[in-house]
C-alpha cells in the first residue's frame, strides 16, 4: 500500500474519530463507568476511554477511584494520540498529588508524551530526517525524563528513561551539527565554530561530537585562525580517526574559501546576503513567476508543444508568456 492511502486512510480515520460525542449515561454509578472505561482501554477505544474517565472525575471528584481515573487519562490520551492533552494531565496529577504513590508514572508519561509529540503523522509515514527539524519537544522530553530519574532513581521507569535519554541526546547533538553546517553555507564561519565548541562541550559521548571538532578545523581554517585549527585538527585525529571529514589521515573540507562575498555579507557572517539589483520595473515575485512559467513550458512534451505552436500559427501571432499565464484574457 503506498505512503498516500496511508495517510488517507489515517486521517479519515481520525476525522471520524474526533467528530464522534459519546453520550454518557446519568445514571451510571462510579464502579460501572470506571469499569467501562476498563473496557474501552483494553478494546483500543481510547476516545471513549478518555470520555468515561474524564466523566468519572467530575462526576465523583472524592471517589475511590478519582485518582487512579486521573492517572489512566494520562495513559487515554497519550494513546489517543493527543501529547498536549496527556501532558496537561500528568502535570495537573502531579501538582495535585505530589507525594502519590505513583506520581513517577505522571513523570514517565509528561516525558513519553513530548517524546512522541514532534514524530506526529507525517513522521510516522515518510522518512523525515528528525535532526533538522525544531528540537523543541525533544528537550522538553529530555528535561522531564531527567526529572524522573533524579527525583525517582529507583523507578521501575527509569532504566527506560535512561535510553531516551541517550537517543534524545544525539538527536540535540545531532541537531546543533546541522545548524553548524547550515552557518558553514551561508560563510557564517564564528557562528559555526561558536556550535561546534558547543557540541564538543557539552555532548560528549555522542557520535556528533567529531563532526563538531570538524566543525572548528574547517571554521579555523576559514577564518584563518591557524592555531586553532591545527589543535582541533589534533584532536580531531587522536580521538576520531574515522570521521568522515579525515581521508588517509587528510582533512577534507566541506566548502572551499571565496573571497568574492560582499561587505554585508562579511559584516553580517553571512546572514544577510546582497543580491544583484534588479531592472528596472521588475520585483522579485514577477521574476519568480517568470521563472516558474519557464520552468513549465520545458516540462512540456513535444507533441503538446506542437501543438501550441500550430494553434499559435493559426491566429497569427506569437504568444508571450503572460498571455500564456492569463489565458488569453489581456491579448
Amino acid at each position: 500500500m503506498q505512503v498516500k492511502h496511508l495517510l488517507l486512510i489515517a486521517i479519515l480515520a481520525v476525522t471520524a474519530a474526533c467528530s464522534s460525542k459519546e453520550t454518557v449515561d446519568d445514571n451510571l454509578s462510579e464502579s460501572e463507568l470506571y469499569q467501562q472505561a476498563q473496557t474501552d482501554l483494553d478494546n483500543n477505544s481510547y476516545t471513549s476511554a478518555v470520555t468515561k474517565l474524564k466523566t468519572l472525575e467530575s462526576r465523583y471528584p472524592f471517589g475511590r477511584y478519582a485518582e487512579q481515573a486521573q492517572l489512566e487519562l494520562i495513559y487515554a490520551y497519550y494513546k489517543n494520540a493527543e501529547p498536549e492533552a496527556a501532558r496537561s494531565a500528568a502535570e495537573r496529577f502531579i501538582r495535585l498529588h505530589p507525594q502519590h504513590a505513583n506520581v513517577d508514572y505522571a513523570y514517565y508519561m509528561k516525558g513519553l508524551a513530548s517524546f512522541d509529540q514532534d514524530r506526529g503523522l507525517l513522521a510516522r509515514f515518510l522518512p523525515l530526517d528528525m535532526t533538522k527539524r525544531d528540537p523543541g519537544a525533544a528537550r522538553d522530553s529530555y528535561n522531564e525524563f531527567a526529572q524522573l530519574t533524579s527525583r525517582y532513581p529507583n523507578s521501575r521507569y527509569s532504566p527506560d528513561a535512561k535510553q531516551r535519554m541517550i537517543y534524545l541526546r544525539n538527536l540535540l547533538a545531532a541537531y546543533e551539527i546541522h545548524v553548524a553546517h547550515y552557518y558553514m553555507s551561508r560563510q557564517a564561519y564564528v557562528a559555526a565554530a561558536n556550535r561546534g565548541r558547543y557540541v564538543v562541550e557539552n555532548f560528549q559521548e555522542t557520535p556528533s561530537v567529531g563532526d563538531g571538532l570538524a566543525v572548528m578545523v574547517e571554521s579555523y581554517q576559514h577564518l584563518t585562525l591557524n592555531d586553532l585549527a591545527q589543535s582541533s585538527l589534533e584532536t580531531l585525529k587522536l580521538n576520531y580517526p574515522d570521521n568522515a571529514s579525515l581521508e588517509d589521515g587528510e582533512f577534507v573540507p566541506l566548502r572551499q574559501d571565496d573571497d568574492d562575498r560582499t561587505w554585508l555579507s562579511k559584516v553580517t557572517l553571512g546572514l544577510i546576503e546582497n543580491d544583484a539589483p534588479l531592472p528596472p520595473g521588475e520585483t522579485r515575485a514577477s521574476q519568480d513567476v517568470i521563472r516558474q512559467y519557464e520552468e513549465a513550458e520545458d516540462e512540456i512534451p513535444d507533441e503538446l508543444k506542437d501543438v501550441d505552436q500550430q494553434l499559435d500559427e493559426a491566429e497569427g501571432k506569437d504568444r508571450s508568456w503572460f498571455s500564456y499565464m492569463t489565458f488569453g484574457l489581456f491579448d
